[in-house]
């Protein structure tokens, strides 16, 4: 079965409980206007609440997967452009954090397949993904230096849990362009395939064979323990593991692992 939807910036498909989501502006190398921000949010925040849904395959149309801001666009009104910059009440996050933030907040994992540019505002959207799958020719860049900005849409949380600091310094300080093997060299692309789209849907299949409450977990679990102290990281993998133990999706996993057992089916994330 396949849902689809069609947002200004965004094309959304549902398929086999794999969410597709694709950044349609392939004219500006589906460079970040106010609304491919707030078009990305949107599914986003949608997508946390289907519990359907098993894996997440994010994805630009065209020649790039995203080129970064359009600065022109967006300084165009000021006022949109502070729109970017403000959290509303208590909110951690601003609306440009959440184009990044929301696919790491995600309860399923994301998959940026990245290909031709991948710069600035774009980078950092792969980097809220829990893994990026990238094209040999890939470009990647943190380009902000190069309009006098600084990486602030959410990049940070994932580049410490990957690089060095001196090479992100450097990175960011610079905005230079570097190649997908290179990246690969900094941790900051989890693979490079000659047709990574394949190999993302084909990692998304395998990750239906789980229990969807386990791998939600497993996300949270590491998401929350990298750079914790001992003390919380051992109490995040009590508090975590007491919930899945004895619930239907993992006596369904035991079922399937089980030789001579009926195979109970998975039920949707809890």
């Amino acid at each position: 079965m396949t849902d689809r939807i069609i947002l200004e910036r965004v094309r959304l498909e549902i398929k086999d409980q794999i969410a597709y989501v694709t950044l349609v502006r392939a004219s500006k190398l589906n460079a970040l206007d106010i609304a491919m921000f707030e078009a990305i949010a949107k599914v986003a925040k949608e997508l946390k609440k289907n519990k359907s849904i098993r894996a997440v395959i994010l994805s630009g149309d065209g020649d790039a997967f995203c080129s970064g801001l359009d600065i022109k666009s967006v300084l165009k009104s000021p006022v949109a452009a502070l729109k970017l910059l403000v959290k509303p009440g208590t909110k951690a996050s601003n609306l440009a954090q959440d184009v990044s933030y929301l696919w790491r907040d995600a309860p399923v994992p994301v998959i940026a397949v990245t290909h031709g540019k991948c710069w600035g505002g774009g980078f950092q959207i792969a980097l809220g993904a829990d893994f990026r799958y990238s094209t040999p020719d890939c470009e990647f860049s943190i380009m902000e230096a190069r309009w006098g900005l600084i990486p602030d849409m959410g990049g940070t949380l994932t580049l410490r849990e990957l690089a060095p600091i001196d090479i992100v310094k450097e990175l960011a300080m610079t905005g230079r362009v570097f190649n997908a093997e290179e990246a690969k060299s900094y941790n900051l692309i989890t693979h490079i395939y000659d047709d990574p789209m394949t190999k993302a849907v084909e990692f998304a299949e395998e990750i239906k064979q789980r229990s969807p409450d386990a791998v939600a977990s497993n996300k949270l679990l590491f998401n929350k323990t990298w750079l914790s102290t001992i003390k919380q990281a051992l109490n995040w993998e009590t508090k975590l593991q007491r919930k899945l133990i004895g619930r239907y999706n993992q006596r369904a996993a035991v079922s399937q692992g089980t030789k001579g057992a009926k195979p109970l089916p998975f039920k949707n994330r809890s």
